[in-house]
């Protein structure tokens, strides 16, 4: 998993893509307990799954794209 392995917490470095999906959305770096609460509490976001298939982060990430 090239590239990916330095995006997550130690504790799921080695983890398949298939088992990432559903890992808690604070196992990637950088998101913090808190921060995965307050994710949960405004958008349902439970899971790395769940945020990126989330409709209001894909649809930024598309206006963000089409504006370079």
């Amino acid at each position: 998993m090239a590239g990916i392995a330095d995006k997550l917490d130690k504790a799921y470095e080695d983890k398949p893509l298939t088992e990432l999906v559903d890992a808690p959305v604070d196992a990637l770096q950088g998101v913090s307990p808190g921060d995965a609460e307050h994710l949960e509490a405004a958008f349902n976001i439970k899971t790395i799954g769940d945020l990126g298939r989330n409709k209001y982060f894909l649809w930024a990430q598309s206006i963000a794209k089409l504006a370079e």
